[in-house]
């Protein structure tokens, strides 16, 4: 049996998140870290009252969800849970994985997730990008309405997530989204659905966030990673710190190849995967890749038992 260890991006976060592991050392600690890095005001108490509008800002939400993914992984750890043998995160959550390998330090990772969140919301005044997800067209198809859609630097659009076989999701100005809405929706899209967003992720509009997480990376002690870790933008798992710092880079503005991740887990010989972190958002997306995998989530204390007994 091989474990992998996974952990999500932002979307999953909700005031109380951690409730249960609230009192629990490998928490507290990280939550009091977290107000000494970031200062006031205070990420915990947002974490554990809200309001939710504040918590879902991207300057918050970002190292909020680093704090609860990797607080929920060391409370399974403490609880008797099998260390990972590989690690992974969708988006943001890729920092987390970066932690959990030994990569990053909790401190630095926090820091570098707070600026991460400031770069991608800055690179793009608000409304200028979007986001949507089309679902039930092939991944190939949903590329070419893309490109369709597409006028030049001012106005494109192009895939972000490969999330699931007929799931992608799209990004770019607000513009040409729309474009390949309507395109896709022609071409026999089941669902072409706007998403909520402050930003256009991981689409080439965000380049600008990439230069500033470049130099920030630059004053940053990378370790090597003490388990393999499989990176969204190559589906590669590098051990030198020089590769790893520029995947990250790379990832702010490309796309998050999430199916290839999963299947290359499986290539890896994983067996069992479990998330770490609110919600069960990974869990639901490996059910769609590979039912023959074995997937759980740890967010509460039902769930953690539920995930202890599955590899018992």
């Amino acid at each position: 049996m091989k474990l992998a260890c996974v952990f999500p991006g932002q979307g999953s976060q909700a005031v109380g998140m951690l409730a249960d592991f609230r009192q629990e050392p490998e928490v507290a600690g990280l939550f009091n870290l977290a107000d000494q890095t970031l200062g006031e005001p205070a990420l915990s108490g947002l974490i554990d009252n809200g309001p939710a509008e504040s918590l879902a800002l991207t300057t918050n939400t970002q190292p909020a969800m680093l704090i609860a993914a990797l607080g929920c992984y060391r409370v399974w750890l403490a609880a008797g849970g099998r260390a990972a043998d590989m690690v992974a995160g969708h988006s943001l959550g890729e920092y987390t994985a970066l932690v959990a390998a030994g990569v990053l330090a909790d401190d630095a990772a926090i820091a570098l997730t707070r600026l991460r969140a400031d770069a991608m919301q800055s690179a793009v005044p608000v409304g200028v990008g979007s986001m949507a997800a089309i679902l039930g067209l092939a991944d190939d198809v949903v590329a070419q309405v893309c490109a369709e859609a597409s006028n030049g630097a001012e106005s494109q659009v192009g895939p972000a997530n490969f999330n699931a076989p007929a799931q992608v999701v799209i990004a770019g100005h607000a513009e040409a989204v729309t474009r390949a809405c309507a395109l896709a929706k022609e071409k026999g899209a089941k669902r072409a659905l706007p998403l909520a967003v402050s930003a256009p992720f991981h689409s080439e509009l965000l380049r600008p966030a990439g230069v500033r997480l470049a130099d920030a990376l630059q004053s940053l002690t990378l370790n090597r990673p003490t388990v393999p870790l499989i990176n969204n933008v190559d589906v590669a798992v590098n051990d030198e710190p020089a590769a790893i710092a520029d995947a990250l880079v790379r990832q702010a503005y490309s796309p998050v190849r999430w199916v290839e991740s999963v299947r290359k887990m499986q290539e890896m010989g994983a067996t069992h995967i479990i998330e770490f972190g609110p919600g069960k958002v990974l869990t639901g997306l490996v059910g769609r890749i590979d039912r023959s995998i074995k997937a759980a989530c740890v967010h509460d204390r039902a769930s953690l038992q539920a995930a202890l007994e599955m590899l018992a």
